[in-house]
């Protein structure tokens, strides 16, 4: 009997270790996010901005949705013309949008891809998997007068 008890003690530790592990396959790491990015320029570049505006909304079009990265694009004044996880938001200026710590989000991107044309911003952000407030560090890239970004989350 103990020699049981401890097979399934020690099942049941190795399992809880196991699933942290399963779970980190779940998130999008940072470079898929800026793959995701570079393909969504690719795409705006072939098939034009009102396409790929409507296949980056689109939850069904797994390529610019994948586990928790999903593809947001703004304008250089903070309107938001695409969001592939929050419809709601397109067509809102979101210049002042503050994360739970006061960082202006879209304002921090805004300045980034203005002085450098791409790059990262971190700030904290609901993860749509886990609806858990969570730090994301988000790229992104300037393409004509709008900047196209998708983030990991930590």
């Amino acid at each position: 009997m103990k020699t049981f008890s401890k097979f399934l003690l020690s099942f049941l530790l190795g399992l809880g270790l196991l699933v942290p592990a399963f779970a980190a396959d779940e998130r999008g790491t940072t470079e898929q996010a800026m793959a995701m990015v570079k393909k969504g320029i690719a795409y705006i570049k072939e098939h034009g901005k009102e396409k790929a505006f409507a296949e980056f909304s689109n939850t069904a079009n797994k390529d610019f949705h994948d586990r928790d990265l999903y593809l947001f694009v703004y304008d250089m004044s903070g309107n938001n013309m695409t969001h592939g996880n929050n419809p709601k938001m397109v067509g809102k200026n979101m210049m002042d949008l503050k994360d739970s710590d006061g960082k202006l989000i879209v304002k921090s991107m805004i300045d980034v891809v203005n002085s450098k044309g791409k790059g990262w911003v971190d700030y904290k952000w609901p993860n749509p998997m886990t609806k858990a407030l969570e730090m994301k560090s988000s790229y992104v890239e300037k393409l004509d007068n709008y900047f196209v970004g998708c983030g990991a989350y930590k």
